[in-house]
């Protein structure tokens, strides 16, 4: 995928919290009609760390980021996001909190009577932000996501690799925090899932936005592991063997309610649990 000239490197990486993590989850548990889906969840997602989450379809791996964003309340535990506890928030402190947080939806969830800019706008047009301002940030991030030719579109006259690319300059455009993907790559093609996994991999490396990936693709995350984004070529690059990215990246793995693997690439390939030699091959 080649790249254009790279806008200026979001300041949100460099603020600081009071927790050590973006993301705590504690001791979570939920229930749906008796039937525990997340039974006593405990992780942590570092600031600037991007984390990737798999399971079987049905174990929890989306009401993860429902959770983390207050849709959803816990039965028990607690949830911590940039250091504000979720679980005990009032709406208006949630809505305060979100305006930190970009997510990214598999549905891209565009407005389809809403041009292209004016979807990745629609926030900031909420807020109040001056219409230069919009203008300038936008055609950033759409240049950013290779789309800029696209800004006076609609989401109908875009393929669904393109309407993906768009869902994420809407999420990154307020430069967020924290970010949240519901499985990016879901449902698209091969070449265009690599696509998408290329910008988040830029995204990730160019902002270090920390970051919760669900996935159901393995592959995806193992490639953001093995590869990293070189500014100086603007390219994809493989790391030599052994060699981690600079920024950190996570596997996190949910099997019947529990987390049963929290670790790195390394840690994952070399797992002796026979589930997750089975689940990786």
């Amino acid at each position: 995928m080649s790249t254009p000239t790279l806008p200026i490197e979001n300041s949100a990486s460099a603020i600081t919290s009071m927790s050590e993590f973006a993301i705590e989850f504690e001791n979570v548990s939920i229930a749906f009609d008796e039937k525990m889906v997340l039974d006593g969840i405990s992780f942590n997602l570092h600031h600037g760390e991007t984390k990737a989450v798999f399971g079987v379809a049905g174990s929890g791996k989306s009401i993860l980021l429902k959770l983390a964003i207050g849709l959803l309340k816990p039965d028990s535990g607690k949830i911590y996001v940039l250091g504000e506890d979720v679980t005990e928030m009032s709406e208006q402190g949630l809505f305060e909190l979100r305006r930190r947080v970009g997510i990214v939806f598999q549905e891209s969830a565009l407005f389809d009577s809403l041009k292209v800019s004016e979807n990745v706008a629609f926030r900031m047009m909420e807020e109040g932000v001056a219409a230069d301002e919009i203008e300038r940030r936008v055609r950033e991030v759409l240049r950013f996501v290779e789309l800029e030719r696209t800004y006076d579109m609609f989401p109908s006259e875009l393929s669904g690799g393109m309407r993906r690319r768009v869902a994420i300059a809407r999420a990154i455009v307020t430069e967020p925090e924290v970010l949240l993907y519901d499985s990016p790559t879901g449902g698209l093609d091969p070449v265009t899932s690599n696509t998408i996994v290329e910008l988040i991999m830029k995204q990730r490396d160019v902002y270090k936005t920390s970051a919760l990936m669900v996935t159901h693709r393995l592959q995806d995350a193992f490639t953001m592991a093995t590869h990293q984004f070189d500014k100086a070529t603007n390219q994809m690059v493989l790391l030599p063997k052994g060699k981690n990215c600079d920024v950190p990246m996570s596997f996190l793995i949910l099997r019947e309610g529990k987390v049963i693997f929290d670790g790195d690439a390394h840690q994952l390939a070399t797992s002796k649990d026979d589930y997750i030699r089975e689940y990786i091959s």
